[in-house]
């Protein structure tokens, strides 16, 4: 019997009214802004009326570094929270939305697998209720406002060379990495240098995503410092005057989307800044909502620890005050040969001597990410080509480290086949827990950047040269030296090269640029080769995406 595609299973599942999901959490059916049958937005007059209420218990799911084999993160999110739900605890899934781009182009779907999704799949993955088509609407809005304002006359006498705010899409397209605007003669504007990012890359999201309220949205939106005049003094969104029409596209995208899973657990998705260029968390508005809500939260951070968990910890903790109970991290047998040298071709034969030697990976992002001060459990995400002495490999390594690793089904079984996993979870939920950022405020940015680099990469230090540290040293003097860092690296390496897996050590990490990201509140320093445009693959997943004969989708995995 053929097995069906996570597409498949989802189409299949049974829906139920959202205004019935929301009624599951004392959510009014008035509070709820309905984006057809199956997806809403939580009202903000009902968001407003939560502030009071204790928060529940928030459980982080990370996971190794990711390989092609794949690790189920988001599946084993969605898996866990069902199986949370299954074992009788209130429970809310918080997950970012997904970008357009690699859905098209490596990735294809991003709602989780099997019997653990997000439903509507379809939308989710799509258009779902437009956040990302407003924050690239608002993103350019301001772009068109600052080479307007060039136009008429310059009166903030920005110098045009020093213009630091791209234009965003939501979609792979290298050939836009670096473009020239304002060709064409004196009625397009003053010809200079310029390019895109992806939308998940761009400030707008992360300023959406870390905001509380519309107050503090437009706050941190008026802070973005887009260009520098001669004297390198900076300009401002708000001098421009960009500030409170980018709100008004944003008003909307700030209400937090209500769906579902496939048992009908509540599932919170939105925001959706990437991990590897940006701070890879859901939005700071849902996280709190369920919490108020809900006695279990199950959020993600993107990629593996190195990159996602960390800045959940240090940039999304720090900045809303949230204090996590519990770390899963997710590994699975195929990602742990493939990081003990195995090839993807040959995953299928039993390795234990692999599965052993790339534990190493999994035994760092296990000690980083106690190192916080965070309880951690492993969740082995299983396969049906993993052999029982595979499994305890995996399982001792852990043991080895003082941390239960408990072998998960919640693919081919929903949330019954995690609920081993959630009533570990739900034990180390009691736990007193010590968290604490890796750094202090106070710390230097170039010191914060060095601390990341050798105590979560294992690095021996940074490689920069002297603009860039003369950039940080601006930075500083100008009264930002209290932010914390954003690292954009390769997912797949605690290196800044993607080829090199497992738990590498004596490697160096060359920081290629820094942005100043002053409206979100962190600095992002930009690593190796990483692009905040990525580009699509030789065969992108739209090659396999198409309407059938009956008109429904096919090709989203």
């Amino acid at each position: 019997m053929a097995v069906r595609t996570d597409i498949e299973i989802a189409r299949a599942a049974e829906k139920w009214p959202i205004a019935r999901i929301g009624a599951g959490l004392g959510i009014p059916e008035t509070a709820l802004i309905p984006y057809g049958r199956d997806k809403a937005k939580v009202d903000a007059t009902f968001l407003a009326s939560l502030t009071d209420r204790p928060m529940g218990k928030l459980i982080l799911v990370t996971a190794v570094s990711p390989t092609p084999a794949g690790e189920g993160k988001t599946t084993t999110t969605v898996g866990l929270g069902d199986a949370l739900a299954h074992i009788g605890k209130t429970t809310v899934i918080c997950l970012r939305e997904a970008s357009l781009g690699p859905n098209f182009g490596m990735k294809g779907g991003a709602a989780g697998g099997g019997l653990s999704q997000v439903l509507p799949m379809e939308d989710i993955n799509l258009h779902f209720t437009g956040d990302f088509h407003a924050i690239t609407a608002a993103h350019n809005l301001l772009s068109a406002m600052i080479d307007n304002h060039l136009y008429w006359g310059n009166a903030l006498g920005i110098d045009a060379r020093r213009v630091v705010w791209r234009r965003v899409m939501d979609m792979n397209d290298r050939a836009l990495r670096e473009v020239v605007v304002g060709l064409g003669g004196a009625s397009n504007g003053f010809a200079r240098e310029t390019g895109f990012d992806i939308t998940v890359a761009s400030e707008v999201m992360a300023c959406l995503c870390l905001a509380e309220d519309l107050a503090d949205l437009r706050e941190r939106l008026g802070r973005i410092v887009v260009a520098y005049r001669r004297d390198k003094t900076a300009v401002t969104c708000r001098d421009i005057g960009a500030d409170g029409a980018m709100v008004v596209l944003l008003k909307d995208a700030l209400q937090p989307n209500l769906v579902q899973t496939i048992a009908h657990t509540p599932a919170f998705v939105h925001g959706g800044p990437f991990a590897n260029i940006a701070h890879g968390c859901n939005s700071v508005v849902a996280t709190k909502t369920a919490l108020r809500l809900a006695d279990y939260v199950v959020t993600e951070a993107g990629f593996g620890a190195d990159l996602g968990a960390e800045k959940f910890f240090d940039i999304k903790c720090r900045k809303a005050g949230l204090r996590p109970a519990v770390a899963v991290i997710v590994a699975t047998v195929r990602a742990m040969k493939m990081h003990g040298g195995v090839a993807r071709e040959d995953l299928g034969r039993e390795d234990v001597g692999a599965v052993r030697r790339g534990c190493a990976n999994l035994g760092r992002h296990i000690a980083n990410t106690r190192g916080f001060g965070v309880p951690v459990v492993v969740a082995i995400n299983t396969f049906d080509a993993d052999t029982p002495a595979e499994i305890a490999a995996i399982a001792e390594h852990a043991a080895s480290l003082g941390v239960t690793a408990v072998p998960c089904r919640h693919w081919a079984e929903g949330g019954p086949g995690a609920a081993d996993l959630a009533q570990k979870v739900v034990a180390l939920c009691d736990a007193e827990t010590r968290f604490a950022p890796l750094y202090p405020d106070e710390m230097g940015l170039l010191e914060k950047i060095e601390t990341i680099a050798k105590r979560i990469y294992h690095a021996e230090g940074v490689i920069a040269d002297k603009a860039v540290l003369a950039q940080l040293a601006a930075w500083e003097a100008a009264g930002h030296g209290q932010l914390p860092i954003c690292m954009a690296k390769t997912q797949y390496s605690f290196s800044a090269d993607p080829e090199l897996r497992g738990a590498p050590t004596g490697h160096s990490i060359p920081l290629r640029e820094v942005r100043l990201s002053a409206g979100a509140g962190f600095v992002v320093a930009i690593c190796g080769e990483i692009m905040t445009m990525p580009g699509l693959p030789r065969h992108p997943a739209a090659e396999m995406i198409r309407l059938d004969a009956a008109g429904e989708i096919e090709g989203l995995f």
